[in-house]
């Protein structure tokens, strides 16, 4: 017995080890391996949205329900009482587009997060591409939005009938595709920092805030425009998020003109989004050279 034992050892010792995965520096293998198991990225969102809800009694339709209730006390609260509306004609499409846009920034950061470290079970137990699980966020988030979305089109419609259907509406796709295209980035790079630097997702949570407050989302750019130094508005107007929401408040709020608007809007928006790209190649970078000691670090 103890002959068979010495065997099987020796062949495990003369077996060469093969790493599991991809090598660190492989871009394209990484989109390759992702594309391979996309139909467990499929299972992992909607995993991620039915635990969301899990022994609730109304489960998805907390989706509605809750941009309803936002859009209400924007409109009645922050617009009515408080006279918000005063100063921004349509408050209430303004604030919920911004609000809207940049809650699929904020979610995406936020779970993607705490994803690698939310997974532990699985990363310990078999290897996967490790990118499916902050992109698994972002495929939860994008369900979310387009729940908010169709309120939104909804109110947009009662507010001013069709007349928001017009050419600035395609500012949305660009809106949305620099939103993304950071979100993601972020995501990726802060889910690996969280497995080794557990207080990530706590300071997550604080810039999350100071970014939407550091946005014309409660309030217009054209007040920060007359108010701010000429080099910080430079750096204000430069931020991704303000110009996305810019792009969401021209495709959506109809009242407004176009000095409310930095000019070439358009051509900013396409500048943030490739530089985004560029953002999100190292942050992939990064992550892929940090995700060999997830099992062991978690």
């Amino acid at each position: 017995m103890s002959n068979i034992v010495t065997e099987r050892f020796e062949r495990l010792r003369q077996e060469q080890m093969v790493p599991a995965g991809r090598p660190a520096t492989a871009v394209i293998g990484s989109l390759r391996e992702i594309f391979a198991h996309r139909q467990l990225l499929d299972l992992l969102i909607r995993r991620d949205l039915k635990s969301r809800y899990k022994d609730s009694a109304l489960g998805f339709a907390w989706t509605l329900i809750r941009p309803l209730v936002q859009l209400a006390i924007y409109f009645f609260v922050l617009g009515e009482i408080l006279g918000a509306s005063r100063n921004i004609p349509e408050f209430a499409i303004y604030v919920f587009s911004g609000l809207t846009l940049y809650g699929l920034f904020s979610e995406i950061v936020a779970a993607g997060t705490a994803s690698i470290v939310g997974n532990a079970g699985l990363i310990k137990k078999i290897y996967l591409p490790r990118e499916i699980y902050p992109l698994a966020s972002v495929g939860a988030a994008l369900f979310n939005f387009g729940v908010q979305l169709v309120v939104l089109i909804a109110a947009a419609i009662l507010q001013s009938g069709f007349a928001w259907v017009r050419l600035d509406l395609l500012y949305f796709l660009p809106s949305v595709a620099v939103i993304l295209i950071w979100a993601t980035a972020l995501a990726l790079l802060l889910a690996a920092l969280n497995v080794y630097l557990r207080d990530m997702q706590y300071l997550v949570e604080v810039l999350v805030l100071l970014l939407m407050w550091a946005s014309p989302i409660v309030y217009s750019w054209q007040m920060v425009a007359t108010r701010a130094p000429e080099w910080l508005l430079s750096i204000y107007t430069s931020n991704p998020i303000t110009l996305a929401v810019l792009g969401i408040h021209r495709a959506f709020w109809t009242a407004g003109a176009d000095s409310e608007y930095p000019s070439h809007l358009l051509v900013r928006m396409a500048v943030a989004a490739v530089v985004g790209l560029v953002a999100l190649l190292v942050c992939q970078r990064v992550f892929a050279k940090l995700q060999g000691n997830f099992a062991q670090e978690i």
